[in-house]
């Protein structure tokens, strides 16, 4: 892979877990540190996080957002973390002019904070929290076209040394997560969901127009509704492939909670 920034999309974990030296997190704990040296340090970054939703694209437009722990039931110290990234007015209303052309309705919201989709993984990677981040939304329509079309509208930003950062998990089940479902791997619809995933995202034999229905007809592949009971998790992945448009190199695939995960970067 390129020593570039680029278009990349990562799982980022079960809540705080990969900052708390949780042993399920290792092998994703490892990916995310060695981001700077196998991906590169962008001068901004745009991050779509699974966790925040609005009815069309909205975007963090001050200068310096706060944190939203938007987590429950961890220790007191999750609750104190800090990540001072600061914000980047000028690139939010640039990446919302691009989304207005391309026919949205975007909108800025200077009070928002990042959310833990956020900020969990760029303690990892990028732990200075100096390079400026603005946050979009996904559309809580979960349209998967939609967000397609949200990445292909703003893909022109890597030109300028923007990394768009897609921040979910490619398996989001979290009733398969509890006692019922002992973390040893060996679950036969999430290995279905990941193979797919992993070919449609990298086979560079397949059209985009295919790799695209794929993507947008994504409930029909094998394992779809039990990896994703609510896709919300998913959809940063199809806004970093629009971002992308085309094939896409697989950087992470490994278990996470007991699940396999995958991790994609264009």
């Amino acid at each position: 892979m390129e020593h570039s920034p680029r278009v990349l999309s990562v799982p980022h974990g079960g809540g705080p877990m990969p900052v708390m030296g949780d042993p399920s997190h290792d092998r994703l704990v490892e990916f995310l540190r060695d981001t700077e040296a196998s991906i590169g340090r962008p001068s901004a970054i745009v991050l779509v996080s699974a966790h925040w939703e609005c009815p069309t694209p909205t975007l963090t437009s001050g200068a310096a957002p706060g944190l939203i722990y938007d987590y429950g039931g961890f220790p007191e110290e999750m609750y104190r973390l800090q990540y001072s990234a600061p914000g980047s007015p000028d690139l939010a209303e640039r990446a919302a002019q691009m989304l207005h052309e391309a026919g949205f309705d975007p909108h800025l919201d200077p009070d928002r904070g990042f959310d833990h989709g956020m900020f969990i993984p760029l303690l990892l990677m990028y732990p200075d929290a100096s390079i400026p981040v603005v946050q979009l939304s996904l559309l809580n329509s979960l349209d998967p076209q939609a967000h397609i079309e949200m990445g292909a509208a703003i893909a022109p930003l890597v030109n300028d040394d923007v990394m768009i950062l897609g921040s979910g998990f490619t398996f989001h089940n979290m009733n398969a997560f509890g006692p019922a479902h002992p973390v040893t791997g060996g679950d036969p619809e999430n290995e279905a969901f990941e193979t797919w995933l992993g070919d449609t995202c990298t086979n560079a034999d397949l059209s985009e127009v295919d790799r695209s229905k794929r993507l947008i007809d994504w409930a029909e592949a094998p394992g779809a509704r039990w990896c994703h009971p609510r896709e919300e998790h998913l959809l940063p992945l199809h806004v970093c492939y629009g971002a992308g448009a085309g094939p896409a190199d697989q950087v992470f695939d490994d278990l996470i909670l007991g699940k396999r995960a995958s991790g994609y970067a264009w």
